[in-house]
């Protein structure tokens, strides 16, 4: 998506919380559609536990509908949803899940394996890609995630994950070292 792209989404999700906050039942309905999948996703990243994840963001909207009147920037809907995820993850006990094995990879915003008909260097790049983002502490998961696939800035991201920019920054620095140290352990380069 193009910037131009990401700043027409945010504004028209703006919009969608902007009428939402006003009782608006199709564009509450149109908001937890857009959202949905990206909570989800983010509360696996810091579970590890789809069920778990799930029952995050059910208690997480239940708070996100209530709050939504008292959100005075529309634009601080994307890191105020992330937030109360991450701590209805805390409270299930989202740190459990760093041992556990994952089923499946990140989430559906990056494509799990090649189909049939994909082939060539970018497809082996992604699946490596894929593979060490997998093996990341979910700490460092999630604020990838939030910074590169949901284009969060870094103090977006850390009122998300509820941390100081800071350490934002080192989950950051952290995980782009151990991305490239795999990848050249597996001789790709991105």
């Amino acid at each position: 998506m193009s910037p131009r792209q990401t700043d027409k989404a945010r504004l028209f999700e703006a919009y969608l919380v902007a009428a939402a906050r006003t009782g608006d039942a199709e564009a509450r309905a149109r908001l937890a559609a857009a959202w949905q999948p990206r909570l989800i996703g983010h509360a696996w990243r810091l579970t590890g536990d789809r069920e778990m994840a799930r029952e995050a963001v059910q208690d997480g909207w239940v708070e996100i509908l209530r709050g939504l009147a008292a959100l005075r920037d529309e634009m601080a809907f994307p890191a105020w949803a992330l937030r109360i995820v991450t701590r209805r993850c805390r409270r299930l006990g989202g740190r459990r899940g760093r041992d556990r094995a994952r089923e499946t990879g990140l989430d559906d915003q990056m494509p799990l394996a090649a189909s049939e008909d994909e082939t060539g260097p970018d497809v082996m790049v992604r699946q490596h890609m894929r593979r060490a983002i997998d093996a990341l502490p979910p700490d460092q998961r999630a604020a990838l995630a939030l910074v590169y696939l949901h284009e969060l800035s870094v103090a977006e991201a850390a009122l998300a994950l509820d941390a100081p920019e800071g350490t934002i920054k080192t989950r950051l620095m952290h995980a782009r070292r151990k991305l490239r140290d795999h990848l050249t352990l597996q001789g790709v380069t991105p």
